[in-house]
């Protein structure tokens, strides 16, 4: 695979795109800016001082798409037809995502111009609410669909997106905290190796992601680290609205899961975290599987959902 802007000697050049027929070219991108609850509520009884966020976006948004040329080195100027941001916000996670999509009659194709678009009305979100939170996340910029030009029809995959391993997790006894471990070794119809709730039932794994961990931040717990909701595999990037019982998982080159159970009863009358903030998400949001295929897992490996 070549990089189409490095000449023969590496040196940077815009591609040459004279020879290349004009077509109509569509390009889709989304993204995401974690929020929190406070700022939400604040956007939805109109007390931003700053006043309605979501149009000033928008228009910042549409002029960045504009602006694209001017601020890559190499990327073409193209004249742009149309230009649109849409947004959803999702009180549960805490989230606003954008889909930009661009349109356009050329040689080549839109796709940075939609990626522009999604960054900069996320960016303008992030100041026009920093005066409430400063600890805003954006995150998941992706380009979503492409069509038009040589390379034809493209489609973001979901499934194959880019969840991966950011903690494992291994409690030596039970009733002792979990400690992180760099890798570990899975059992096949055991669990990991060294747990100590490793076992034959079917709960032979457990696993939390990322952003359940953040909701309960933004309940007010502080000093939450990997391991503290008793899950053997932190998780980034897996959403649990993909997954059902049944489902399996992928991590890195060998290993496979098999969602066993979502959600578990905390122990009597709650644990530690719903007495303190009255809730807690493992019930709803903890995965438990079981080990269909054993090896090693490793801290950053990708984590494939099959089906």
């Amino acid at each position: 695979m070549e990089f189409t802007h490095l000449n023969k000697e590496g040196i940077p050049q815009m591609v040459d795109v004279s020879n290349k027929e004009i077509t109509e070219r569509i390009a889709k991108a989304s993204g995401r800016i974690y929020v929190g609850s406070e700022v939400i509520k604040a956007i939805e009884e109109s007390k931003l001082p700053k006043g309605d966020i979501f149009s000033v976006a928008k228009i910042a948004g549409i002029m960045a798409a504009k602006k694209t040329s001017e601020l890559i080195p190499l990327c073409h100027n193209i004249f742009l037809s149309h230009v649109d941001i849409s947004y959803s916000v999702n009180k549960e996670q805490g989230y606003i995502e954008a889909v930009g999509e661009v349109k356009t009659q050329a040689q080549t194709g839109a796709e940075m111009e939609a990626i522009t678009a999604v960054l900069i009305f996320l960016e303008t979100i992030y100041d026009m609410c920093k005066a409430l939170k400063k600890d805003m996340v954006i995150t998941d910029v992706r380009l979503i669909e492409k069509m038009g030009g040589k390379s034809g029809y493209y489609i973001f995959d979901e499934r194959k997106s880019s969840a991966k391993v950011i903690s494992i997790n291994i409690s030596r006894q039970k009733g002792t905290p979990k400690e992180p471990v760099e890798e570990a070794h899975v059992i096949e119809s055991f669990g990991i190796e060294g747990d100590a709730h490793a076992g034959t039932s079917h709960r032979q794994v457990s696993l939390l992601d990322m952003s359940s961990i953040k909701k309960m931040e933004e309940y007010g717990i502080k000093g939450l680290c990997f391991g503290k909701f008793a899950e053997n595999i932190t998780t980034e990037g897996l959403d649990i609205s993909k997954i059902q019982l049944g489902t399996k998982l992928k991590i890195g080159d060998d290993v496979i899961l098999e969602i066993s159970q979502i959600g578990k009863k905390c122990h009597g009358d709650g644990c530690e975290i719903a007495r303190t903030v009255g809730v807690c998400i493992m019930p709803k949001e903890g995965l438990f599987a079981r080990v269909l295929k054993g090896g090693k897992i490793r801290v950053g490996d990708i984590i494939e959902i099959l089906g």
